[in-house]
């Protein structure tokens, strides 16, 4: 489980002008992480845009990171869902052999109830083998995984081994972090708190930010992990900015505007979301040339 301590990245899916999957920019995009520090990546989380992506899309986007990758980090894999048997059947189906772990969002839209979360999860847990990261974001969900339920879960399960936490809630945090197992990861989804959350006993972060700033953003992290408090304070408030800025008008339109101006891809999306707007794409841009 150390291949998740540190700093993950949700990779974006770049896109062409015509909206179709850019491939030569996925292949920039993924360099750019692995030559910059970063621990592992992530594959068709939210941030990239899985859900306006079809079948043939996300086979060939997978594809891709992982020959572009070729073994060098870990690769964690998005599969989730508001239909537990739809998700159960999808990573029954799904070839895993190139992937570390599943990262699986707790159910959104249906509301579920905390024993509806944790019998959502445990149908999943025991549907594999593979290594599991529940997710709990309860912006995207409408609905809040609790401490207790998380906890219940990492005890009861082997092989979820670790919760990534976006509720943006460092007490939330810090009481999963009191009465987890030993080795259960609890890991930020949230950029802005993901140090504080290290500091308090997390392992890292799933990071947004960090795949614009992968260097910085990996270094502060790997410094809150050794405990160098301050070091990794000045780097926090260095990039924090930024991180308000590429959050202003939704993930991942802000990432792909300082990815575009970093030449890495462009700052293209698919509907219902659209491009980050002109006033945003300046103050991200004036940023990146400062930075």
């Amino acid at each position: 489980m150390n291949k998740f301590v540190g700093t993950g990245v949700a990779l974006v899916t770049p896109f062409n002008e015509d909206k179709s999957v850019d491939f030569d920019g996925l292949e920039r995009l993924v360099n750019f992480q692995i030559d910059n520090g970063i621990n592992y990546l992530v594959v068709l989380g939210t941030t990239g845009e899985p859900a306006t992506l079809n079948k043939e899309e996300k086979e060939a986007v997978k594809n891709k990171i992982v020959a572009v990758n070729n073994g060098r980090l870990p690769l964690v894999l998005g599969i989730g869902g508001n239909n537990t048997a739809a998700v159960v059947e999808e990573i029954k189906t799904t070839d895993l052999s190139h992937f570390d772990a599943i990262l699986s969002v707790s159910p959104y839209y249906n509301k579920p109830t905390q024993e509806g979360i944790y019998q959502h999860f445990k149908a999943i847990a025991e549907s594999t083998e593979k290594d599991i990261i529940v997710y709990n974001v309860p912006g995207r969900t409408s609905s809040n995984m609790l401490p207790e339920t998380t906890v219940r879960l990492a005890y009861d399960f082997d092989n979820i081994i670790a919760v990534k936490e976006a509720a943006g809630d460092t007490v939330q945090a810090m009481k999963i972090i009191q009465h987890k197992p030993k080795d259960f990861l609890v890991i930020s989804g949230d950029d802005m708190i993901a140090l504080p959350m290290v500091l308090a006993g997390g392992a890292g972060v799933i990071s947004v930010i960090g795949q614009g700033l992968p260097k910085d953003f990996s270094i502060m992290i790997q410094l809150g992990l050794n405990g160098e408090n301050r070091a990794a304070y000045d780097l926090h408030y260095k990039m924090a900015d930024s991180i308000d800025m590429i959050f202003a008008e939704g993930n991942p339109a802000g990432i792909k505007s300082m990815l575009n101006d970093f030449s890495i891809c462009r700052n293209e999306v698919r509907l219902p979301l659209v491009k980050a707007s002109v006033k945003l794409q300046k103050e991200i841009a004036n940023f990146v040339a400062n930075f």
